[in-house]
């Protein structure tokens, strides 16, 4: 018998789905988020004693192909002797689902959990399968007190619009939502230690910075592989299981998947982000609700997000790609070397100045993504405090412009001026980079006219050198051990 996985992370997800199962009210459940995240798995784990009906949904099937799986999973979880007929229509299918629950409900300890998963395939257009689910739930399910129905989706906006936050018949049914979200470096760190993998934090870091923390991609590194192998052997091998995984990524979650394709494509291009225009612009979408839809589809799906611009309103911020996969696919699977790369690829182009590139702005994206864990190890975990980038355009006064990576303006009247800097050894600051740094805290204060103190605070994956300079400049350094640490 295969041994079963365990469950590692999702911690508050496991508490969620376990006190709607101790609930004595009906729990409908909307759990959702971006492809290969480990939606399933998560849902499975937990439920797996009380799982009593589970139908996954098939992309592009047609309606009968759908209720054809229904009537299958039916007859599996009734143990029915015979088999049994397709149902015509979702109409008849919950009824039928309905009376099979109420069997089950006859044993008086029975706490049955129904699993929808990839409910997008299966409400697709013309099909009535939402209209029939709400009518399940309004009619039969929400009187249930012991039953718990999971709707799950890749596509997160479409389970945002239909299910979670929907205004018909489902409006304010939902009574818990899960947003399953990549894994933090300490969840990964977890996973690949429950796997027997100890491959030290900074093999660690690299394989984030190329994989993200998406766990179905991190669950494929194999014992006894360093981070260079193993991406090796899935992005750049013939037969490597990622190597063509962008190409199917967005076709899989969004209908239109082109232009949300196009948009991440731009983002991939600019280290500082874009603004709304610049992007649209970028990536040839006509201003209005069907770009901003593409806009809140990849943010809702994790792919991008958007930075505010210290000084600016909200509606002013920037746009980053805040996928490490999409990056690194768009960096190195693309274009010419897809058709001439082959295993062995990644090892050779270790260290060259086009990886370290690269690697500079993927350390970036890592580093954003563990800003409370970057408070935390400041010490201002408790202080309230807004993030922002900050740019300032070549002038007159300023002809090359200024950039910082990170702002972390706290209600101490102090801001942190961040510097998020990748190199294989301990970092060290020159009497160059030691000007660039004196350079953009004098223009930030001048731009904005802030009298709060300025903290020149550097992130760093190695340390930083010990310097004269680093000592007059530098108030805080803070290594990537600190983003491991664990979220309260």
């Amino acid at each position: 018998m295969e041994r079963r996985r365990p469950l590692v992370a999702r911690h508050a997800e496991r508490r969620t789905l376990l006190e709607a199962l101790e609930s004595d009210q009906p729990e409908l459940i909307g759990v959702y988020g971006r492809r290969r995240v480990g939606k399933t798995f998560l849902v499975r784990a937990v439920y797996e004693a009380h799982l009593v009906f589970e139908l996954v949904g098939i992309h592009e099937a047609d309606l009968s192909t759908q209720l054809a799986s229904f009537s299958a999973a039916l007859e599996a979880a009734s143990k029915s002797p015979a088999p049994l007929a397709p149902p015509p229509d979702w109409q008849t299918a919950f009824r039928q689902l309905s009376a099979f629950l109420e069997r089950r409900l006859e044993k008086r300890d029975a706490t049955p959990v129904v699993f929808f998963d990839e409910v997008p395939w299966l409400a697709s257009r013309r099909s009535g399968f939402l209209q029939a689910f709400e009518h399940f739930w309004n009619s039969w399910a929400s009187r249930q007190p012991r039953v718990t129905v999971v709707l799950c989706g890749s596509a997160a906006s479409w389970m945002l619009e239909h299910v979670v936050s929907e205004r018909g018949g489902l409006h304010n049914r939902v009574t818990r939502r899960i947003r399953v979200e990549p894994f933090t470096l300490a969840d990964t760190e977890e996973l690949l230690v429950t796997r027997g993998l100890d491959l030290g934090r900074a093999q660690i870091v690299e394989l984030y910075m190329a994989l993200g923390g998406v766990p179905h991609y991190l669950a494929q590194v194999r014992r006894g592989d360093s981070a260079a192998q193993s991406i090796d052997r899935l992005c750049f091998a013939r037969d490597g299981l990622l190597r063509d995984e962008f190409s199917t990524l967005f076709a899989s979650l969004f209908e239109q998947a082109k232009r949300h394709e196009s948009v991440v494509r731009a983002l991939a291009t600019r280290r500082s982000g874009l603004t709304r225009t610049e992007l649209l612009d970028a990536a040839k979408l006509d201003t209005g609700g069907a770009a901003s839809a593409v806009l809140e589809e990849l943010e809702q799906s994790g792919f991008i997000t958007q930075i505010p611009r210290f000084g600016k309103k909200v509606r002013d911020g920037v746009y980053w790609l805040a996928d490490e996969f999409s990056l690194f696919s768009l960096k190195w699977l693309g274009g010419r070397l897809r058709t001439v790369a082959g295993e062995g690829e990644w090892m050779r182009r270790q260290g060259a100045p086009a990886w370290r590139a690269w690697a500079g702005l993927a350390f970036e994206s890592v580093c954003l993504k563990h800003v409370r864990q970057l408070k935390r190890a400041l010490g201002i975990e408790g202080v309230e405090t807004a993030e922002a980038s900050w740019a300032l355009r070549p002038d007159v006064r300023h002809p090359d412009g200024a950039q910082i990576d990170l702002v972390i303006d706290r209600a101490d009247r102090c801001v942190n001026l961040c510097e998020m800097k990748f190199s294989e050894a301990e970092f060290s600051i020159d009497k160059a980079y030691a000007r660039e740094l004196e350079h953009k805290r004098n223009a930030f204060r001048e731009s904005t006219g802030t009298s709060k103190t300025l903290f020149l605070t550097m992130v760093t994956s190695h340390g930083l050198r010990d310097s004269p300079l680093a000592r007059q400049l530098i108030a805080k350094t803070v290594t990537v051990d600190a983003l491991f640490s664990r979220s309260a």
